[in-house]
């Protein structure tokens, strides 16, 4: 971690330089807020180790600009002072303060503190990221989940309605799950999930926003293609599931198929919404089923 230590006079970096000299930490020296500015926000260092009577950090606030910025929660400010009484320029907003005359086992103890806080700040933004993630993807298809989708899918409806392009949107529904699911249980039944998410995931176009909408159901919203382009990529979901071979213990392997509904929309107008659009494409899912599965039905809207 990189500490950076601002102070204009000359003894009173030198004084602070000593004071963490042997620090495993590299020291960078600055001479202005504004360096340290820079050095903070480009994520270069974290810690400012800063002496308030011989800077500019009064002059230019540099503590309340820090704290109404976004890397504030990942920046730690430890300011160096005399004792100030009734002051009206005395600091505030600093995360911790040392005041002169200090030994230097005092601010080597502060920067061990500094250093614990950061990496706590750290590991809970890493924590957040994941959490993050995981409230967005499937747990068992690592595909985008219901709400996410959706989420994404009302993006697209109005990126098209701007930019005047058509959309359609794919419901790929599995034919045979439920004989899957009763005769070999549940545990290859969510085996089969995986194995079908992937092959939709590979024959889909690489930027194609895929969820799972519910137990063997699957979404694709497809802005910018209508009718027959959304039917090849239908039937090549279609046919690469079909070639999907899942292996059961004592039993030939099973064959998989899938039926998919299409909605397709040449222009999106201000009163489209994204539900109609979903549940036109479940009906014609449904439709396709009846007509003896693994196959495609496509609506026009």
């Amino acid at each position: 971690m990189n500490i950076l230590v601002l102070a204009s006079d000359p003894r009173e970096f030198a004084i602070i330089q000593q004071a963490l000299d042997g620090h495993a930490d590299a020291v960078i020296p600055v001479s202005s807020s504004e360096q340290a500015w820079e050095h903070i926000h480009s994520g270069e260092a974290r810690l400012l180790i800063a002496d308030w009577d011989a800077s500019d950090l009064y002059k230019t606030q540099f503590i309340q600009r820090l704290r109404a910025s976004k890397v504030a929660r990942s920046a730690y400010v430890l300011l160096i002072t005399s004792r100030h009484t009734d002051d009206a320029s005395s600091p505030t907003g600093m995360d911790d303060i040392l005041y002169k005359p200090f030994e230097a086992g005092d601010l080597k103890h502060r920067v061990k503190i500094a250093r614990r806080i950061l990496l706590l700040v750290e590991d809970l933004a890493v924590a957040r990221r994941q959490l993050e993630v995981q409230a967005m993807f499937d747990e068992l298809t690592g595909l985008m989940n219901r709400a996410a989708f959706l989420r994404q899918a009302v993006g697209e409806l109005e990126r098209s309605r701007r930019v005047s392009l058509p959309l359609s949107l794919i419901v790929l529904d599995i034919d045979n799950f439920k004989i899957i699911n009763d005769m070999f249980g549940s545990q290859l039944g969510d085996e089969a999930l995986e194995i079908i998410a992937r092959a939709i995931r590979e024959k889909s176009r690489p930027y194609d926003c895929i969820g799972r909408w519910a137990g063997d159901e699957f979404i694709i919203v497809l802005p910018g293609v209508i009718g027959a382009d959304a039917e090849k990529i239908a039937g090549r979901i279609i046919a690469g599931v079909r070639g999907i071979r899942i292996e059961v213990p004592k039993e030939p392997p099973l064959n998989v198929k899938i039926s998919a509904g299409i909605a397709s929309l040449a222009r999106v107008t201000t009163s489209t919404e994204i539900e109609s659009i979903i549940q036109q494409a479940h009906q014609a899912v449904t439709r396709a089923k009846e007509a003896g599965g693994n196959q495609v039905f496509l609506v026009y809207l």
